[in-house]
């Protein structure tokens, strides 16, 4: 009954979710693209057996890459599917995985619609990336006898106490899943609250990732200069930023990079800069940086690993999202390169990675703009310092790999479905130790 009242809502704030795709389209384009999907209408199915991952979007597509990579190699006989909810997801997943995957939208949590989805696709798995809990899909899935795993989960307090209001619901869609692997003991004790019967702690699958071959060299680009990177920031942090940069007449002695978390944001982070009379260069003009350039647009996308490299030996990283409270973004990737990272006092997206971080000597904590800039300044200047926070973050990242090759042997435990009557439905058959699905 209460997946009743759920499925009417969403029903009826249809009309809403179409004017919000024509709203957000206005800066992204993309969004007025693949309206069907978002309602389970797709192109011709995939000819291979499929395995099919959720990874809403940027974040969750980028830790969902070492996963891929064990998935193609463990079951080649496989297409591999993901489904995204926003384009910038899709558009990390093309550029990560071209035409080795498919991708496509999950439509909207509606019944039909998921049941559509599964219908046409027909996984024998189904893998969902960090907290994304749709009872109607969840519930899809019972029905036609798929497994469906909650990977590399994460809750904030936050975010449980918003479950939480819904305890019901939330209690059995928790309970629809075949397994949950958490990122870290936190995660796993606000799951259980909830409700969750059995929850594993395996890790966080981005200290896994690793970067592309063919990434950029942007010190070659840089020169010499030294480097204050603000990564992955947020509506609201750049301002500050560049107030307090200013206020202390940093640009004279450092080049800052600005890389937008959003894709959207970028012109409007170049308005921002350009209106303190600050000179700009971006990166999409794929030129050197003249050495009268005071900061340097980030204006592109899949390349953090690269940006994080450039500020190794001669330069310091923030990490945005953490400034203000957005809750941090993925301070892993810099520490991985051995970057000296800075983090605002906002990580509940992050919290087990910025304490062990933090802990390890990898990173600092700031209170504010003000702060963040004095800290920068004072790395800058210590090389020494610098150089042990580089290495400290290296081992940090090091320590904490192996998530991927546990979430692989928990995809193994679970036994495939099989057709049992003509329509294409499928039983479910009992929890047991997963047959190798590449011979099939």
């Amino acid at each position: 009954m209460t997946r009743f009242f759920y499925t009417l809502a969403l029903h009826l704030l249809l009309p809403w979710a179409l004017l919000h795709l024509l709203w957000r389209a206005r800066r992204q384009p993309q969004y007025l693209r693949h309206w069907g999907e978002r309602f389970g209408v797709f192109r011709a199915a995939l000819p291979t057996p499929t395995l099919w991952l959720h990874a809403v979007s940027v974040g969750e597509t980028r830790a969902a890459q070492p996963l891929v990579a064990a998935l193609r190699a463990r079951y080649p006989g496989h297409r591999i599917l993901i489904s995204h909810m926003t384009p910038t997801g899709r558009a990390t997943s093309k550029a990560l995985f071209g035409d080795a995957v498919e991708h496509v939208y999950l439509p909207y949590d509606l019944p039909w619609a998921m049941r559509r989805f599964l219908a046409h696709f027909r996984p024998t798995l189904g893998i969902v990336l960090e907290t994304e809990l749709w009872p109607n899909l969840v519930a899809a899935c019972r029905d036609a006898g798929i497994p469906l795993l909650l990977v590399n989960a994460r809750l904030s307090e936050k975010s449980a106490r918003r479950y939480a209001r819904f305890p019901r619901l939330t209690r059995a869609t928790l309970a629809g899943l075949a397994a949950i692997a958490a990122q870290g003991e936190d995660d796993a004790r606000r799951l259980r609250k909830l409700g969750a019967p059995a929850v594993e702690v395996f890790g966080n699958l981005k200290f896994d990732v690793t970067p592309v071959d063919d990434l950029p060299d942007f010190r070659a680009l840089i020169g010499e200069r030294a480097v204050f990177l603000c990564a992955s920031t947020r509506e609201g942090e750049e301002a500050m930023i560049l107030d307090a940069w200013l206020k202390v007449g940093a640009q004279r002695t450092a080049l800052l990079v600005i890389v937008p978390r959003h894709p959207q944001r970028f012109d409007e982070v170049a308005k921002l800069i350009e209106a303190r009379g600050l000179t700009l260069q971006r990166r999409s003009e794929n030129r050197p940086i003249a050495p009268e350039m005071q900061v340097w647009l980030g204006d592109s996308l899949g390349e953090l690993f690269a940006y994080y490299a450039a500020a190794q030996d001669n330069g310091v990283a923030f990490v945005g999202g953490s400034l203000l409270d957005y809750g941090c973004q993925n301070l892993i990737e810099a520490c991985s390169q051995g970057t000296p990272v800075l983090i605002g006092p906002s990580t509940f997206n992050f919290a087990e990675a910025a304490r062990g971080a933090l802990a390890a000597g990898a990173a600092r904590q700031v209170r504010d703009a003000a702060e963040l800039v004095a800290q920068a300044l004072t790395l800058l200047a210590d090389e020494a310092a610098r150089r042990r926070m580089g290495e400290a973050g290296r081992k940090f990242a090091a320590r904490h790999r192996g998530a991927t090759a546990k979430t692989l042997a928990l995809i193994e435990r679970y036994g495939n479905t099989e057709e049992v009557v003509a329509s294409g439905r499928r039983a479910r058959r009992p929890e047991r130790r997963m047959r190798d699905i590449s011979t099939r």
